[in-house]
């Protein structure tokens, strides 16, 4: 039987960063956790969402590439200038709709016209 090989166009520190932030022991046991609750009875399988992956966004560096002032982000995002300085030094998150918001935003410029 020959070795299994995995090929990616992705560098070690790309990899590595994909997974920043991502706690796979407590996905893995929440995991088990729904499915011991199910089959002691106390819930159905449709209890139990399919939960998607928020992006990983850099408040900082995509306000950045858009040459905005935090004022000016937070005005794009509905939010106060507190708000985008707290979540740039890490003192709180971003909601996962603000998240969302970002990535597409770092993604395609041109929704900030759109959301002016």
């Amino acid at each position: 039987m020959s070795e299994i090989r995995f090929e990616s166009s992705l560098t070690t520190d790309e990899i590595e960063k994909n997974f920043e932030g991502i706690d796979f022991f407590s996905g893995i046991m929440e995991g088990l956790n729904e499915a011991l609750a199910y089959e002691k009875g106390k819930a159905s399988a449709e209890t139990y969402a399919r939960k998607s992956s928020l992006p990983q966004v850099n408040v900082q560096e995509i306000r950045k590439s858009l040459s905005m002032t935090q004022k000016a982000f937070a005005n794009i995002l509905g939010v106060s200038c507190r708000t985008v300085e707290a979540w740039e030094c890490g003192k709180s998150t971003p909601t996962p709709t603000a998240k969302k918001l970002m990535y597409l935003i770092g993604q395609d410029h041109s929704l900030v016209d759109k959301l002016d």
